[in-house]
């Protein structure tokens, strides 16, 4: 549920913080005042692409912050896990910065996010119908998303166009081995040949790497063995073995200060260190000693890896790769063959193609079900509010259309109009009236709106051409749809089921029904235009009142009525 938002150097307003409450709070203001900025600002917040230049004259940036409260919102409590984002005390932040040049920036609790995490996220936290959403609602693709909605139907609608998407690969994929089979069972073959000659080199699929590595060490120290012994006989021989050895030398050195030393112990410091050299010098020895016990020359050895290094070179300019990069070669070469033999299987292609079919079909009928069931539902359910909007004898029908199995079913989804009686049902994009289409949307959006999970809805001057009576109709839907309940009916807590409703309206009758009321205004601060938003007490929601009803010039009268409206 949105707690506060606040907006800094927005367009035309300078620091604004606002707080919201529960139920029904309504926006007004004069025509030009900026009503449209709060939703601007938060759309912004939400995630909402910036178009053109939203930063106040001579400024450098525009800064959004929303604070929604959680605690009960499983949806963004979900998404916020799975994208590791920490919340306290149920408080969600979303903040956006937008900067002069265009430069954007998003964070989630202080977190930097992307502006596309920011839309995801949002789309759990406020559902906002402005007079463009009537445009939406035109659209085939929106009148099937609120009728699966309202059947309880999103999910496998949503797992019918995964499945039919995975059948439909299944079905190239055949028509593809039916076109192709004999280029397949060549490619099969090559693909068999080259597998076998790359396991035949002799690495580990998982090790090649290392054991081609380690191949080529060891052709290096079987080609130069000769030198290596040779050498390595030659340093024992000045080490250790000639009369002028190291070693040798380095004992009468070592028996000539130990003499000395008794003459003068300073010297005990060279005799210790010649100590350990010769203590090291031994070591080499018996480590070259050893060294030459084990080393041999291998002919045979050498050999097999010169064979051996040749044949994958061989293998790598034949398969125009480098030669560590066969691994992969065989990898991939081999989980192709799997996919080949499966397609020549003895119809097995066929038999995943009929299976996937079958479950697209499943689904698809079951979806069939509840489309027919529920539309019956809405159709009443929104036919009877359309008379309560004056549409007297209107009619709205959801219209099933059968149609081969496609991603979104069996049948195609049309929503049908008529505003007033004798008058045939057409498809709302055909709806001659402006008002009339308005009314049916809010008639939709009003009765699908108990369905939604999100907890905070916003009606943007969707009471736009409607008047008189109706207009106090329109109220009372909108105030009855604050005043109902969402959620987990068995969770004993009031904000858990508690809606929120926020109308930006010119109709007095829409304004005098909210619990809470914004006004919207605009001064000449400076050489500045300025807008504010004020919440306002009874006294003041009179005046506004009767500004609404009564344009420039009111007059006691239309204050009586006003307060009247209001039931002060």
């Amino acid at each position: 549920m949105l707690q506060t938002l606040s907006i800094r150097d927005f367009v035309i307003v300078d620091t604004l913080n606002l707080e919201f409450e529960p139920g029904f709070t309504v926006l007004t203001g004069e025509t030009g005042a900026g009503k449209s900025i709060l939703i601007d600002a938060l759309s912004l917040a939400l995630g909402a692409r910036a178009e053109g230049s939203v930063t106040r004259a001579a400024c450098d940036k525009a800064e959004i912050s929303a604070t929604f409260n959680i605690a009960h919102n499983a949806d963004a409590n979900d998404w916020l896990q799975a994208n590791e984002i920490d919340v306290d005390d149920a408080q969600l932040i979303l903040r956006r910065v937008i900067y002069a040049d265009g430069r954007t920036r998003a964070f989630i609790n202080g977190i930097a996010a992307t502006v596309q995490q920011l839309k995801d996220l949002g789309e759990y936290l406020v559902d906002i119908y402005s007079q463009n959403a009537h445009h939406s609602l035109l659209k085939l693709t929106t009148q099937r998303s609120i009728l699966d909605a309202f059947a309880g139907m999103s999910e496998p609608a949503q797992q019918l166009a995964a499945h039919y998407k995975a059948w439909y690969k299944l079905h190239l994929q055949r028509l593809e081995l039916e076109k192709n089979s004999a280029a397949y069972a060549d490619e099969l073959a090559e693909l068999r040949d080259q597998n076998r000659e790359l396991t035949q080199l002799g690495f580990d699929a998982e090790n090649w790497q290392a054991e081609w590595d380690d191949l080529q060490l060891e052709h290096v120290r079987l080609s130069h063995g000769a030198s290596l012994l040779s050498g390595t006989e030659e340093a024992r021989e000045l080490l250790s073995e000639s009369e002028l050895s190291a070693m040798r030398l380095l004992s009468q050195v070592q028996h000539k200060l130990q003499s000395l030393r008794e003459f003068d112990t300073d010297l005990g410091e060279a005799v210790e260190s010649l100590d350990s050299a010769i203590i090291g010098l031994e070591e080499v020895d018996r480590f070259l000693n050893r060294y030459l016990q084990r080393t041999e020359l291998d002919p045979e050895r050498l050999n097999n890896v010169e064979t051996r290094i040749q044949a994958n070179y061989n293998a790598a300019r034949k398969y125009r790769a480098r030669p560590e990069e066969l691994a992969n070669l065989l990898s991939v070469g081999q989980l192709r063959v799997v996919e080949l033999e499966n397609f020549a299987n003895d119809g097995e292609l066929a038999k995943q193609e009929t299976l996937a079919l079958n479950a697209c079909n499943e689904l698809a009928n079951k979806l069939s079900v509840g489309r027919a069931s529920a539309g019956k539902v809405l159709s009443q359910k929104i036919t009877q509010e359309m008379q309560r909007l004056s549409l007297s004898g209107g009619q709205f029908l959801v219209q099933l259309t059968p149609q081969e199995l496609s991603p979104s079913g069996l049948e195609q989804v049309e929503f049908l109009g008529a505003g007033h009686a004798g008058v045939m049902a057409r498809p709302l994009n055909k709806v001659a009236s402006g008002g009339e289409l308005s009314r049916i949307s809010l008639a939709i959006r009003v009765s699908t709106a108990q369905q939604g999970s999100v907890a905070t809805m916003i009606f943007d001057e969707v009471d736009v051409g409607i008047g008189g009576g109706v207009a106090e109709v329109v109220g009372q839907l909108l105030k009855k749809l604050a005043e109902e309940k969402m959620g987990n009916p068995n969770i004993n807590s009031a904000l858990a089921n508690q809606r929120q409703v926020l109308v930006i309206t010119h109709l007095p009758q829409v304004a005098s029904q909210g619990s809470q009321h914004l006004r919207v205004s605009k001064s000449l601060v400076g050489n500045q235009t300025l807008s504010t938003i004020e919440a306002l007490d009874n006294a003041m929601r009179i005046e506004e009142i009767a500004r609404m009803l009564g344009g420039i010039e009111i007059t006691e009268t239309t204050r009586r009525h006003a307060s009247e409206m209001l039931g002060f």
